[in-house]
């Protein structure tokens, strides 16, 4: 690492939710001085408690900031973070860069990164993966495109939070497309998952034997592997909500019906999101898609009442 890069930067985290408070404590642990803000005064408080500043707007954290790292759910939050009231594009030094951690449709990532740059200032699309337990480690998956100068600008902040990046372009929207192709996938493979898994109950199978072999065989995947346990627990407290691939398997439709390309498989999948939406479990884990199949198939899964 340069010594350009190794030296302490002033960064802002905008959204402390599971994912921004990890990233923010992992950048705070190797020696970045870094202010919190969220619209939960107690996110605010904890990051507080725990040794960094706290700001209660994007403008306050922004101020004087190298980098502004935005952790919220959706373009429009992430639009109203920068250009809103009180927003972080307001009070951002020239040639500082805001970092866009958000899932969104790789055409607003180009739009809000064309408005942001006009005003001198550096924009970094660059969605995550890897969940609450990578970030807090600092071992996130990035999937980052923009100007040499937009990664330059925010490298300090990538090599604090993440053990793969992958830089994708030299544009905002590419590492959009990418999070949206890897989204596709994670969707179809919950709804999958808990397809089979109701099934299997069905059957009459013993659901944790099924688990077993299943993880052991071909059939495997990383989303079967990863969420069937909270199935078979019966725990649908939200580690990632339903309402999450509501949003990202919307976005796969309206950019697939842009492209004029067919999306079937994921079409079918954000059914089965929505379906367990309107049954009520929109804020709860995404592996409650599998509780819905149950419910409307009269079969019993642990921790039915």
């Amino acid at each position: 690492m340069s010594a350009s890069t190794s030296q302490s930067q002033r960064i802002a985290v905008v959204g402390l939710g599971s994912m921004g408070f990890g990233m923010a404590t992992s950048l705070k642990r190797v020696g970045h001085a870094v202010t919190g803000c969220d619209v939960s005064a107690d996110a605010v408080a904890r990051f507080v408690k725990d040794g960094g500043a706290g700001a209660k707007t994007p403008a306050e954290a922004a101020k004087d900031a190298d980098i502004v790292v935005s952790v919220v759910v959706n373009a429009a939050q992430t639009e109203a973070i920068l250009f809103g009231k009180d927003g972080a594009a307001e009070t951002m030094p020239k040639d500082s860069v805001f970092v866009s951690s958000a899932t969104m449709d790789p055409d607003v990532a180009r739009r809000l990164a064309k408005q942001l740059e006009a005003t001198g200032r550096h924009y970094l699309d660059a969605p995550i993966s890897g969940g609450a337990q990578r970030a807090a480690q600092g071992e996130l998956t990035i999937l980052a495109s923009g100007s040499p100068a937009a990664f330059a600008k925010a490298r300090p902040a990538l090599d604090a939070m993440a053990a793969k990046l992958y830089e994708l372009g030299d544009a905002a929207g590419q590492g959009a497309a990418f999070k949206m192709i890897n989204q596709l996938l994670a969707g179809v493979h919950i709804a999958a998952a808990s397809e089979a898994i109701a099934f299997a109950a069905k059957q009459g199978l013993d659901i944790r034997k099924v688990y077993e072999v299943i993880t052991a065989s071909a059939g495997n995947s990383w989303m079967f592997e990863n969420r069937m346990p909270h199935v078979l627990d019966g725990d649908y407290t939200p580690r990632s909500a339903v309402e999450i691939f509501v949003k990202d398997l919307g976005i796969i439709q309206d950019m697939a019906r842009s492209a004029r390309f067919p999306v079937p498989v994921s079409a079918a999948a954000l059914q089965m999101f929505l379906m367990t939406s309107a049954a009520g479990m929109g804020r709860d884990d995404d592996a409650s898609v599998a509780r819905m199949y149950a419910q409307v198939t009269g079969v019993k899964l642990p921790g039915d009442k």
